[in-house]
């Protein structure tokens, strides 16, 4: 491979909460353990050099004061999106800064909701929608996603129209692909979706953000593209911040061709004063959108989809009691222990510190709206991805 994704990078101390923070009460690592950071959505692997070339050139000139996105931040996102997602005809009028998802979700929320007003999602649920739509006010529908035959993630339009008509809900919060269940939906599924979500007049906000992170075999279908009524009622949004591990540096952007939909979104983010586009940002973007960028993302799905196959395998055949479904996109496996925990009588909070009392920091899935689940991020090196499965086999679920 042409980019480095194996070696261990040291981040202690270069302000990075994924290695600095255990996210469990009372959880503590013990002596002799390494910390391996298997929680928050973001990657240890160094970034795509391009990324800190663009930043470091801009940061030569000693000035950074007010500014205007430059041309060529919008010309970077219609090549990308035509490339990596076929989208054809984007122009910049249609393109949108957002300092983040939730914040374009918040913008759009109450720019097309009152307070009180109820919002659909399907479960398991970002707990970042959950946080966010809360914060403002708004009531959380779930439909929930049920499992087939295969353990495959699929979503009950049945329960998605019902829920619809008896909440009387015209908002819904679309994730594609799914996070934490890391589904890439197909176009028939996202045609099937959109077609209620149309029947019930709702304006759709659909989080693309990992796109870009589809695995190996499958591909990000645009919600926007499966018709022209999809087009219209979409407020898409996307960012490099998750593709490229820039979380830190802030900086997404929507589509949205509805002109309508477009000014009150924008009026509803302009009046917080403060989603205004960072010039670092701005260059990151331009830094990463580049060739190598696409180069390094091609050789990304696969070090991903390769971990995926391999943690997947381990926990099938090492961790009984444990169950999940082999995601499609995303680097996180969302697990369900219950049967585990019921056969050795232990609860959710005893499982999550055990993993953790041997480095192996993981998230409590509780939150996400399933009772026994737990989020393990994989984009790690294959070797500390593989240090964990061993550790959590030695002295978690197959303690002697």
């Amino acid at each position: 491979m042409k980019y480095d994704f194996t070696s261990v990078i040291d981040r202690t101390g270069k302000d990075a909460i994924a290695v600095e923070l255990i996210p469990f009460e009372n959880a503590r690592v013990e002596e002799g353990f390494s910390r391996i950071p298997m929680w928050v959505a973001d990657m240890n692997y160094a970034t795509v050099p391009t990324i800190q070339e663009a930043i470091i050139e801009r940061t030569k000139h000693p000035t950074f004061g007010y500014f205007n996105p430059r041309e060529e931040y919008y010309d970077k996102i219609i090549k990308w999106q035509r490339k990596r997602n076929g989208v054809e005809g984007l122009t910049k009028e249609t393109i949108g800064y957002e300092n983040g998802v939730l914040g374009c979700v918040s913008s759009a929320a109450q720019a097309f909701t009152a307070p009180g007003e109820a919002v659909l999602l399907h479960s398991p649920t970002y707990i970042g929608f959950t946080h966010s739509l809360e914060a403002i006010g708004r009531k959380i529908v779930h439909s929930n996603l049920v499992q087939d035959e295969n353990g495959i993630w699929r979503m009950d339009y049945e329960d998605m129209d019902r829920k619809l008509k008896e909440e009387h809900i015209h908002f819904a919060v679309f994730c594609s692909p799914h996070n934490p269940c890391g589904r890439v939906w197909t176009r028939e599924e996202i045609e099937k979706a959109m077609e209620i979500y149309a029947k019930n007049d709702c304006v759709v906000v659909s989080d693309e953000i990992w796109s870009d992170l589809t695995l190996e075999g499958h591909k990000h279908i645009p919600t926007q593209s499966v018709s022209e009524d999809a087009k219209n009622r979409t407020i898409a949004v996307y960012a490099p911040s998750k593709t490229f591990n820039l979380a830190g540096l802030i900086g997404s952007y929507h589509i949205i061709y509805n002109p309508y939909l477009r000014d009150r979104v924008r009026k509803q983010a302009e009046m917080s004063h403060y989603n205004n586009v960072n010039v670092l940002s701005m260059y990151a973007l331009i830094g990463a959108y580049q060739p190598e960028g696409y180069e390094w993302v091609d050789e990304l799905r696969h070090v991903l989809t390769e971990n995926v196959e391999y943690a997947y395998t381990y926990i099938k055949e090492h961790f009984k009691g444990v169950e999940l479904a082999k995601p499609e996109g995303t680097y996180m496996l969302y697990l369900n222990c219950e049967k585990f925990c019921r056969e050795h009588g232990m609860d959710m909070d005893e499982l999550i510190r055990a993993g953790i009392r041997v480095g192996v920091i993981w998230q409590d899935g509780r939150p996400f709206n399933r009772p026994y689940a737990i989020r393990l991020n994989l984009a790690l090196p294959r070797l500390l991805v593989e240090e964990a499965m061993e550790r959590l086999d030695q002295y978690v679920f197959n303690k002697k």
